[in-house]
């Protein structure tokens, strides 16, 4: 696995995703879990975000980028993380990869084009 930081520090990439019960939702916990495994991040809980658990909430301040991973135009990560108070950080919908709720199985190839995206929002 690669360095997680970016090269202008040692602060963490983070990537927060909807691990709903749709299938999109399952792609985008499949692809938050295949950017952490290749080394372009690393999934952070969300839940800890809702709760406004201190821990997490400083870890996340501190990072050098924070990635949503949105399954459907809902956008309960975005939110989240707004009403946390967070405002800087990229956000991938997977509405916009042509992936619709209901009609997006969690291949292979579904998890890995949006790691893909995912990745080309990480880059420092």
């Amino acid at each position: 696995m690669s360095d997680q930081s970016c090269a202008c520090g040692d602060a963490p990439k983070l990537i927060f995703s909807c691990s709903g019960a749709a299938d999109v939702g399952a792609v985008a916990d499949q692809a938050a879990r295949k950017l952490t495994h290749d080394g372009a991040g690393k999934m952070f809980c969300l839940a800890g975000i809702g709760g406004r658990v201190s821990g997490i909430m400083a870890t996340t301040k501190s990072a050098a980028r924070i990635l949503a991973i949105d399954g459907c135009p809902l956008k309960c990560v975005k939110n989240s993380l707004e009403q946390a108070g967070f405002k800087q950080y990229e956000h991938l919908q997977l509405a916009d990869l042509g992936m619709d709720k209901g009609k997006t199985p969690p291949t292979p190839e579904a998890i890995a084009k949006a790691a893909t995206a995912g990745t080309e929002k990480l880059v420092c």
